[in-house]
């Protein structure tokens, strides 16, 4: 019977680490689009008044788009808590993840999110999930200075429930514009909330379950 568990939860590491593997290629198509600079691309062609009127726009865009691929990576490896036979592997990719958030990506993010698209609700979405993000991740960080790994542990999975969030929008986007082909605002209004909400319930849920 402990043999049958081992290999069921050896099969769900597999397909989890697969399941990421697959996304993160897709994310990181996405964020090579946007080298070398060009502001007529993507997403950045419905954001031409921000871009010609701020000037600051595309640094902090930038600075979102390049710095959030090495979150996802970094905050992946860090959850694993493996070392892969390198000395403190796993406590410094865990610093380079939350210090990549609290400088960087979270901080542009906030930007990011006053400028989003869909209106009012979507702005509003983003803006709480960078705060959320900047503020899970700063916690974490705090716990583990403290030495309180399991609490550590607890907030880094919060944390990165939100960065996936990057990943699980784009996924309700696919759905709903499948499913129920929306005006293209409306889209971003519902999944500007589906991105994280069911994440962090998700994570909240198995750590109450102490499965976490």
């Amino acid at each position: 019977m402990l043999s049958v568990k081992r290999n069921i939860s050896s099969f769900f590491k597999i397909l989890l680490i697969a399941g990421f593997g697959y996304f993160f290629w897709l994310m990181l198509k996405i964020t090579l689009e946007y080298i070398p600079f060009n502001r007529e691309i993507s997403f950045l062609m419905i954001k031409q008044t921000e871009v010609s009127a701020r000037p600051e726009y595309l640094t902090l865009f930038y600075t979102h788009v390049y710095t959030s691929i090495f979150v996802l990576l970094s905050g992946f490896l860090a959850i694993l808590r493996k070392d892969f036979g390198i000395r403190n592997f796993h406590r410094n990719i865990g610093k380079a993840y939350i210090f990549l958030i609290l400088l960087f990506a979270a901080p542009s993010g906030i930007y990011m999110g006053i400028f989003a698209n869909g209106g009012i609700l979507s702005k509003i979405s983003f803006v709480i999930l960078g705060f959320l993000w900047w503020f899970s991740t700063c916690k974490a960080y705090q716990l583990a200075r403290q030495m309180r790994f399991k609490e550590h542990k607890q907030w880094m999975w919060r944390s990165f429930a939100f960065t996936l969030s990057a990943v699980t929008l784009r996924m309700w986007k696919v759905i709903i514009v499948y499913l129920f082909h929306p005006n293209p605002m409306d889209v971003y209004q519902i999944i500007a909330w589906l991105g994280w909400i069911p994440n962090i319930l998700i994570i909240e849920y198995l750590i109450t379950k102490k499965h976490i």
